[in-house]
């Protein structure tokens, strides 16, 4: 890891997005921890470490300013701490704030526990499949992130229990969206608004701000074509 490159992706970083000094200083806590622990758990792509700041901490934190009044967080598969975890280290002077990280990969939530106890995130982990998970979630939050988990019809067959409550959905996506919605509205009605990410070029945030099921099962309709 170059020292020189990560130091100018960080000033690049908070050129997009604007932090306090507090959260700037659990940030870079977390950023330390995190490439420790990179070693030894693949937590990114080696190639994606030279641009952590700005491909994976600002692209976090440009969610928060989409649902501003939002204290509540579920974020499904939180892996490395993207979003859930950094949206929680910028959480950190705001009272009632908290963010539930779900992530079954058992190494990966080991990571997030400790990143959470060295920089006193508001956040709490769940080594537990989203499946699992969401219903329990749904009815204490304000709003459900993802990022780089499933392609859109599949996440919205995880979100589907935030959603039945009318609780909005931010996923960052890539260039493919478009299909990814496209192939989305086979199974399900959907309200959606498309913003484009400050951080890269091809990224997308689709807000949901409505989706319900065309059937009473989202794989109905593939299962009407088998034989």
């Amino acid at each position: 890891m170059n020292a020189n490159a990560l130091a100018a992706d960080r000033a690049a970083a908070l050129r997009i997005v604007f932090v306090s000094r507090e959260t700037l200083e659990r940030i870079d806590a977390f950023v330390e921890l995190f490439l420790r622990w990179q070693r030894a758990v693949q937590l990114v792509a080696p190639a994606d470490l030279a641009k952590l700041w700005t491909r994976h901490v600002a692209d976090s934190l440009q969610l928060i300013e989409l649902a501003p009044a939002a204290n509540q967080w579920a974020d499904l598969g939180s892996g490395g701490g993207f979003p859930g975890l950094v949206i929680a280290l910028a959480f950190g002077e705001r009272e009632k704030a908290l963010v539930h990280l779900v992530e079954s990969d058992q190494r990966k939530a080991a990571f997030l526990r400790e990143a959470i106890r060295i920089t006193n995130a508001p956040a709490k982990v769940y080594a537990e499949r989203v499946e699992s998970v969401a219903k329990r979630l749904a009815s204490e939050v304000d709003v459900v992130t993802a990022r780089a988990l499933a392609p859109m019809p599949r996440l919205l067959e995880l979100a589907a229990p935030f959603l039945a409550k009318g609780i909005p959905a931010l996923f960052l996506k890539g260039q493919d969206v478009d299909n990814e919605l496209t192939a989305s509205t086979k199974s399900w009605n959907i309200q959606s608004t498309i913003v484009p990410s400050r951080t890269h070029p091809h990224g997308k945030i689709v807000i949901v701000e409505r989706a319900s099921p065309l059937f009473a099962n989202p794989q109905a309709s593939e299962a009407g074509k088998s034989p």
